[in-house]
C-alpha cells in the first residue's frame, strides 16, 4: 500500500506560477496575480453597504494614501510598501482579526513569509524599518476606522470602543471607493506602476 503523499501546500496563479505557502519565493510573485487576488477578496467578509464588495485592492489604495498623509516625507519605496502590506492576502485571504486570534499563530507566520518573498521581488527590504512600519499601521488604522463607520455598519460609539480614532488631518480627502473588481485591479495596478517608476 502506498504510502499517504504530502499535502498540497501551493497554489498556482493565473500568470501560470505556482506559488509554495510554506516556502514562497520572489521568482513565483507577479503583480498582476496580486493585483487580480486583492481585487477579488472582500474586506470584512463581505459586510458591507453598497453594491460591490469592498476589496483588499481598494482598501490597500486607501491606505497608501492615508500612509502619504501621515509620513509626506517618505519616498516612493515606502509608499511601494504601504499599497503593499496586505498583499499576502492575494492567496491566503482576509480574515477579520477573530478569527487570526482563533486560528494562532500559523496564518501570521504564513503570512509574513509571503510579505518578505513580495518585498524581496519588487525591491524593498524582507524586514521594513520599524518606524515605517509604525505608520503604515497607523493607516491601516484610518482606513479600518473610516471603513468601519462609513461602509461596515458600525455606529461611532461602537468603533471607538473597537477601533483608534483617528487624526482629522490623516483622513483629509479619503474617500471609500466602491467600484467593479476588474477597475480595483486597474487602479492597483496602476498605482504600482506609478511607484515603481519613482524608486
Amino acid at each position: 500500500m502506498a504510502g499517504k503523499s504530502a499535502r498540497r501546500a501551493w497554489q498556482r496563479m493565473l500568470s501560470g506560477r505556482r506559488l509554495d505557502l510554506l516556502d514562497p519565493t520572489p521568482f513565483d510573485i507577479e503583480i498582476e496575480d496580486i493585483a487580480h487576488g486583492l481585487a477579488f477578496v472582500a474586506r470584512w467578509n463581505g459586510q458591507t453597504r453598497g453594491d460591490w464588495p469592498y476589496s483588499v485592492a481598494e482598501h490597500s489604495l486607501l491606505v497608501e494614501q492615508a500612509f502619504a498623509l501621515i509620513a509626506p516625507e517618505a519616498g516612493a519605496q515606502w509608499r511601494l510598501a504601504a499599497l503593499l502590506h496586505d498583499a499576502p492576502e492575494y492567496v491566503i485571504g482576509d480574515m477579520i482579526s477573530p478569527v487570526k486570534a482563533a486560528l494562532g499563530p500559523e496564518y501570521g507566520e504564513m503570512d509574513e513569509r509571503i510579505a518578505i518573498a513580495v518585498h524581496r521581488r519588487f525591491g524593498l527590504p524582507a524586514k521594513i524599518p520599524a518606524a515605517i512600519k509604525k505608520q503604515i499601521k497607523q493607516a491601516d488604522q484610518v482606513s479600518a476606522w473610516l471603513e468601519a463607520i462609513e461602509i461596515a455598519g458600525f455606529s461611532e460609539s461602537d468603533a471607538k470602543a473597537i477601533f483608534r480614532i483617528p487624526k482629522p488631518e490623516y483622513c483629509s480627502g479619503l474617500t471609500i471607493r466602491l467600484r467593479p473588481p476588474a477597475e480595483a485591479r486597474q487602479a492597483y495596478l496602476e498605482r504600482f506602476a506609478a511607484l515603481i517608476a519613482q524608486t
